[in-house]
């Protein structure tokens, strides 16, 4: 099959739709639902990413797509008590695989963000990661295969209708990329940089110029998030996971406060008001995860004052105060900090310092450069100039 005929395009008006392939067959196979024009955007977007995740880090993938910008992702390192709490992941009863504990922390990251998503594995998709995708709103899922039990869990999803794809993991595309707008056909190479390269940490201009084995993996982790973000983007990394991401902002520093305060609102979901707030039982996943995130921001009388906790707890929470949140953010550290082109002035670095950033990766080549270098030093980070600029639109 080298065309699929799609119901419409991005928009309902927006009609005929297909994708196809010049030469060639399509390099993927829908397993079960209709796909859209959007869910293909993410798909193949997302499928990259994980993708090239694995290949760098050798941990399997997973990435949680939104308009064609990833909302989280993540390699399949284990998850501790706290991790599966705030992830909601903790009453499973089958063990999490390596592929379901990277679709949990992707998932898990920003879960406002994630809420109808587009998810990609790096590897099969197995009966545990299928009942997590199960449990969430989601749109579909793209990954190079499925066992006969996870495909049959996604495919009572949503009434039978829930999007399944499968893609060749062998497929390449050509070395030419091309797309129009308005009429004009743009025409480029792949980028096909490689960012688990050494060589991205042999320019380190800090005074300090440490980088830890792990410090090393995260940053790899949020050069690659940053090369399939639309840009101007910056990733928070901890853990083998974006923790942050802000995407499609015209200021960088728009970008660092965007992805700051997303790395902020994950490390507060770990405080321990906020994982034992008193829901009521059978609370909607969805109301109880807005209710979460109006608590920890500044409209939390919103669901505390009288009238409305009840719908939502089984007795009134005392909030979690400004001093609060200040004093248990300022334990998050050996936070990772990516940006898809250089810093222009030193105020991303004291953004990026208040969430615990202690290691940066970034181009370089701003004329403010010596700015960026002195607020580093100021704060013992450690940053490396990558020379590599990872825009993507």
């Amino acid at each position: 099959m080298n065309e699929l005929q799609l119901k419409y395009g991005c928009n309902p008006n927006q009609k005929p739709s297909r994708i196809y392939m010049e030469n060639g067959e399509l390099p993927i196979e829908v397993l079960n639902g209709r796909p859209g024009y959007i869910n293909f955007l993410d798909a193949l977007n997302s499928w990259q990413l994980v993708k090239e995740l694995k290949e760098a880090t050798g941990l399997p993938a997973a990435a949680s797509f939104k308009h064609v910008s990833p909302a989280g992702a993540a390699v399949g390192l284990p998850l501790d008590d706290t991790l599966a709490h705030i992830y909601f992941v903790d009453d499973v009863k089958i063990p999490l695989s390596p592929i379901a504990c990277a679709y949990a922390r992707a998932r898990g990251a920003d879960r406002m963000s994630s809420y109808g998503d587009f998810i990609a594995l790096s590897d099969i998709c197995d009966e545990a990661t299928a009942t997590l995708i199960k449990r969430e709103v989601s749109d579909g899922v793209i990954a190079p295969g499925y066992t006969e039990e996870a495909l049959q869990i996604l495919r009572d999803k949503r009434k039978g209708t829930y999007n399944v794809i499968q893609i060749d993991p062998n497929y390449r595309p050509e070395p030419i990329e091309r797309k129009q707008v308005f009429g004009v056909t743009f025409e480029q190479g792949r980028n096909e940089v490689r960012l688990d390269d050494p060589a991205l940490f042999e320019n380190i201009p800090t005074a300090n110029k440490e980088f830890p084995e792990e410090a090393r993996r995260d940053l790899i982790i949020a050069l690659i998030t940053l090369k399939y973000t639309q840009s101007n983007s910056v990733c928070y990394v901890k853990g083998g996971q974006a923790i942050g991401i802000g995407a499609g902002q015209q200021s960088r520093i728009h970008c660092t406060r965007l992805a700051g305060n997303k790395a902020d609102i994950w490390w507060l979901r770990q405080h321990p008001k906020v994982m034992s707030l008193p829901f009521v039982p059978g609370i909607r996943r969805a109301d109880r995860d807005n209710t979460i995130d109006l608590y920890i921001g500044e409209e939390y009388m919103d669901v505390l004052k009288d009238g409305e906790w009840q719908k939502f707890f089984t007795e009134q929470p005392a909030p979690l105060t400004a001093e609060e949140k200040q004093e248990w953010i300022a334990k998050n550290t050996g936070v990772c900090l990516g940006s898809d082109a250089f810093f222009p002035f030193g105020d991303n670095v004291e953004r990026a310092h208040k969430s615990g950033v202690e290691y940066i990766a970034q181009a370089g080549g701003s004329v403010r450069d010596d700015h960026v270098i002195m607020t580093c030093d100021k704060y013992g980070i450690a940053m490396t100039f990558t020379g590599v600029r990872l825009f993507h639109h």
